[in-house]
């Protein structure tokens, strides 16, 4: 008997496993798939535990590798698996749709030579029809999360894939939003040299809505495919129109599987702020045409996220805003931080939103309370319930902040800081009437009753821009400096103020008056006639300076002297910031005779709102009486006697009365290091007379 040669026996095994492959070609080729269809439904249910469906035809070809692959590799057939009518069930809780996925048809290209090595390789998954319904409740429960098996022994890989006419519909309860996206693949992009870049990979339009508000849009993504890698960089590009706001992004997700990163060019605008209540949920107020446009960072760090919005600029009708802002999710409260700067602010334009609107706007609003009768003061309430809601660290810098009938503020420097209920502007200094204001500001929201704080200095004020809308004040010149200290307690400014105890002082410089406005206030009636007919004339202030020391709320005159080349006024007395009333004792005294005058001590009382000025009836009676009697008795030239004023003031050394507001001004003027100026006596003034007359 022969025995076989090893060449033979190779022979013979080569075509036992030729004939063997031919078989199972002849077998895939001919045996009716369809008959399967029960098992691996039953199968792939029992897998993902929702109800897995081939309703349609199911067959399988076999065709060539692809020419792109390498080597022999390519001559190796692979089967081509045709199913119709495919579906697989979403929970009974859904409220979108049965179906959690659908297709009209699925190609699946399968390699063959991986599955030797527990690796399913699809190199080709084409589908036609797509319909894919997800859902997510507002306990963070979704559709969308399957069966879980364990790790499994098998890997899955997907080469290529392509769909066209799909739609997916997405509602999730916990954010208010239903939208629905017709989806089809794209083409690679071409390069000015022709080769594709396959950046995006699908296109898609919008509809539906959020917070009730309807969504319109459009754009386009990466490929679904890069959506299985891991730590993919994801581009999206998408504009929407939300409501009456239009929106847009261009930029990437990192890792969109399990989102861990967002880097988005982020633009909006619309007519209205407050037209963002459907998206935000927060209840804004009317305001002019807005828009903004700046970088969208996320990065996720735990369970929160912290957020950046980098170099944004943004307008409210005719002003801006630009700079960076972070919002950082910390315990035990979120901290808000950056810079922010603008050239233009006007409040007509973002006075409602930032609550600095007239307590009259706000009652048109029916925001505000109705002020009370009698009440000058602002009583609107500090809401310090809301302090703690977030720590805050911005700096603000502004070229002009625009006011609708008061002086404009220039050179705005802000840092607004809140910390553990804290409210501190410091500092909060601006230009103002050709000057300077420096200040620092603290309000303590901790206790129900706020704690407030004031250092406020006023440097080089013109009178002139003090006072733009006085006709009589056109003329004149001068600058005005101020010093502050209070401190108080209480929820408004007027509860505030009526508590307040510190000082308060302001000096003005030589310069000039409207001479008008100074007759009337010593009840010159022939000058001031006189004046109304040729026009106002200006007269030289040589110096006024005022201290009042304030407790309690009640601010007493230490000194307050006005000193021109025509007379010297000293003014006595009290103002009471938590009754709103005045007392004061106004004393004229006219440096030189002068004819036809009624100069006499005046009062100034009633209340801020209400101010009753005019002269004590004492010394006006004497002078009148005197003035009758010599009438009757003599002649009635001589009635006018008691009217001619030849009592002569002496003059103020001004030197002496603007010495210390010189050495506090040479001081530093920051709020935190200086004090208000030490009060002028009558005594300093005296002794500095003397030694002018000597």
């Amino acid at each position: 008997m022969t025995r076989p040669t090893p060449l033979k026996i190779l022979g013979w095994s080569l075509a036992a496993l030729l004939a063997l492959i031919l078989l199972l070609v002849i077998l895939v080729l001919t045996f009716d798939w369809n008959r399967a269809r029960p098992y691996i439904n039953e199968k792939v249910s029992a897998s993902t535990g929702r109800t897995f469906v081939i309703g349609g035809d199911l067959h399988v070809k076999w065709q060539q590798g692809l020419q792109t692959e390498p080597g022999w590799r390519r001559y190796v057939p692979r089967p081509v698996i045709s199913a119709q009518d495919v579906r697989m069930s979403n929970p009974d809780w859904v409220t979108i749709g049965p179906q959690l996925a659908s297709a009209k048809r699925i190609d699946v290209a399968l390699h063959p030579l991986p599955l030797l090595q527990h690796k399913v390789v699809l190199t080709d998954l084409a589908l036609e029809a797509p319909q894919i319904a997800l859902q997510r409740r507002a306990d963070g429960s979704n559709s969308w999360t399957l069966k879980d098996n364990g790790p499994s022994a098998w890997d899955v890989e997907i080469q290529r894939m392509a769909f066209g006419d799909g739609a997916i519909r997405y509602l999730d309860e916990g954010i208010a939003l239903d939208v629905r996206a017709k989806v089809s693949s794209t083409a690679p992009d071409a390069t000015p040299g022709g080769a594709p870049v396959e950046k995006y990979g699908i296109a898609f339009t919008l509809g539906g809505s959020y917070r009730q508000a309807p969504v319109t849009g459009g754009g386009k993504a990466g490929a679904v495919l890069s959506l299985t890698d891991k730590h993919t960089v994801y581009p999206v590009q998408a504009h929407a129109v939300l409501g009456k706001n239009k929106a847009s992004i261009d930029g990437t997700l990192t890792d969109p599987r399990s989102l861990s990163g967002i880097d988005l060019q982020l633009s909006l605008a619309g007519a209205s702020m407050a037209d963002l209540y459907p998206l935000t949920g927060v209840l804004l107020p009317e305001t002019p045409d807005y828009a903004t446009r700046g970088r969208l960072l996320g990065k996720k760090d735990g369970a929160s996220w912290n957020w950046t919005y980098q170099d944004f600029k943004g307008t409210v009708g005719q002003s801006d805003l630009a700079g960076t802002l972070q919002y950082l999710p910390r315990q035990p409260r979120p901290l808000l931080r950056g810079e922010v700067t603008s050239q233009q602010l006007r409040l007509e334009d973002l006075g409602p939103s930032i609550g600095a609107d007239s307590n009259a706007q706000k009652q048109a609003r029916g925001k505000a309370p109705v002020q009370p009768d009698g009440k000058a003061l602002p009583v609107e309430q500090f809401n310090t319930s809301k302090w703690n809601a977030l720590d805050a660290d911005v700096k603000f810098t502004g070229k002009k902040l625009v006011r609708t009938h008061d002086i404009p503020l220039k050179d705005i420097l802000a840092n607004i800081r809140m910390q553990d209920k804290v409210l501190s502007l410091t500092p909060l200094n601006f230009g103002m009437a050709g000057g300077d204001i420096t200040s620092n500001i603290t309000l303590d929201g901790r206790q129900k009753t706020i704690a407030a704080q004031a250092k406020v200095a006023a440097r080089r004020l013109k009178i002139r821009e003090l006072f733009p809308k006085l006709q009589s004040m056109q003329a004149s010149f001068g600058e005005v400096y101020g010093d502050a200290a209070l401190t108080g307690h209480g929820n408004s400014i007027s509860a505030i103020l009526a508590s307040a105890n510190g000082e308060l002082a302001a000096t003005v410089s030589e310069g000039s008056v409207s001479q008008f406005m100074l007759e009337l206030a010593g009840l010159n009636l022939a000058n001031a006639v006189f004046v109304k007919i040729f026009g106002d004339k200006q007269v030289h202030l040589n110096c006024l300076a005022s201290d009042f020391a304030v407790k309690n709320g009640q601010a007493d005159v230490r000194r307050f002297v006005l000193d021109t080349d025509t007379a010297v006024v000293n003014i006595t007395g009290n103002v009471n910031l938590a009754n709103e009333t005045l007392d004061l004792d106004v004393r004229p005294r006219t440096k030189g005779p002068r004819i036809i005058t009624l100069r006499t001590p005046l009062y100034a009382k009633g209340t801020f709102k209400h101010p009753d000025v005019g002269p004590q009836k004492g010394p006006l009676a004497l002078k009148a009486g005197a003035a009758a009697a010599l009438a009757t008795i003599v002649t009635p030239l001589a009635a006018l006697l008691p009217l001619i004023n030849v009592d002569k003031a002496p003059d103020t050394d001004c030197a002496a009365v603007m010495a210390q507001a010189n050495a506090t001004r040479k001081a530093p003027t920051s709020p935190a290091t200086h004090a208000p100026a030490k009060k002028v006596s009558e005594a300093d003034i005296q002794k500095a007379q003397q030694e002018k007359k000597q």
